[in-house]
């Protein structure tokens, strides 16, 4: 039987290592581009069944017709998210699926681990030692215990992080548009969470909805001092206004894993250069801002599941007629979903 072929785009050297160790790998032809994928790039894709993308590649609907046009199948997204394709254009036309769950623990340990560095001020700390500075001045934290943490999105990782928080003695409430019944959680209103939180943790999709859910008005209803974590989607926060909120003393701390512009910045090396993004450096001057290049996923455990579910997808998308991780624009609506995933959405 022939390989199936596929096109990896924005392919970094530990997607590489985890792709080629999987005992999958064998079964497929792929060939690996260091380009994001655009409607520039998507050239490379002629003579391959399948494009392999990630979070910062752009699939508009120009996109998506050059890779119809040159006899592309599938779409296989190697992450959960997928607000960079657009499913409702791609249905009927390309079928797209996704790795609903890698390690819900990567992720949520490492939103933690943002939280704990930031007002504990480990960082800080770190970097006076290595000049041999032992003065505590300046690096006094407060404890978690006892604090109301407001985790926006229940999902697997939500709800991980909840666990974690409740293993500190925190008291925790939750928002979700689509609360998880008798699970014990505390669902409260958006302005509740705004209202009531001393932290507050993003681990929700990124839709129309909710874009720029953060933002100059949500941050006014605040408790002066609260503590920002988004280890989700970068839009969700609205950046010009978050940078507005800390120089006002409203958000005592941000603990930022995405940021809304980050497609052009994160994952390169630009430590020689001049960054041209005045909200990002803003941000990354701030002593109460703790930034990290979109890397709460990176574990080896996560990378191990990334690699064997998507192409454990892509085979099962060309081997039969089921395909339980594919997406469209119907099932982006839970409420109005009518697919049971027991056959491809189209």
């Amino acid at each position: 039987m022939e390989k199936i072929k596929i096109a990896f785009y924005d392919a970094k050297e530990y997607d590489k290592n985890s792709f080629i160790s999987s005992n999958l790998n064998e079964e497929f032809e792929i060939a690996y581009f260091e380009t994001r994928l655009t409607k520039d790039t998507c050239k490379l894709a002629e003579g391959y069944d399948v494009v392999c993308i990630f979070v910062n590649d752009d699939v508009n609907h120009e996109v998506i017709d050059a890779l119809c046009k040159m006899g592309v199948k599938l779409i296989a997204l190697r992450c959960a998210g997928y607000n960079n394709v657009d499913i409702e254009y791609a249905y009927g036309k390309i079928h797209v699926v996704r790795v609903p769950a890698y390690s819900p623990y990567a992720v949520a340990e490492h939103a933690m681990a943002l939280l704990l560095t930031s007002i504990r001020r480990i960082h800080k700390a770190y970097i006076r030692t290595k000049d041999f500075n032992f003065s505590l001045n300046g690096l006094t934290g407060f404890d978690l215990h006892g604090k109301t943490v407001g985790v926006i999105g229940t999902g697997k990782i939500g709800r991980v992080f909840m666990d974690i928080c409740k293993g500190f003695g925190m008291n925790v409430i939750a928002y979700d548009k689509f609360p998880a019944a008798d699970s014990g959680i505390e669902y409260v209103s958006l302005d509740e969470i705004w209202e009531r939180s001393d932290i507050i943790s993003l681990h929700c999709p990124l839709t129309d909805e909710n874009r720029h859910m953060i933002n100059a008005e949500t941050m006014k209803k605040m408790k002066k001092g609260v503590v920002i974590i988004n280890t989700s989607r970068g839009a969700l926060i609205d950046s010009e206004a978050l940078v507005e909120g800390i120089k006002a003393r409203q958000i005592g701390a941000a603990c930022l894993d995405v940021y809304e512009e980050e497609s052009n910045v994160f994952f390169h090396d630009y430590s020689n250069h001049i960054v041209n993004d005045d909200t990002l450096a803003r941000l990354i001057s701030m002593p109460n801002v703790i930034v990290t290049s979109h890397q709460a996923f990176l574990t080896n455990e996560a990378l191990t599941n990334i690699a064997d579910t998507t192409l454990d997808n892509i085979r099962e998308f060309f081997e039969k007629d089921t395909c339980p991780n594919e997406v469209c624009y119907k099932c982006a609506n839970i409420a109005n979903c009518k697919q049971t995933h027991e056959k491809k959405c189209f």
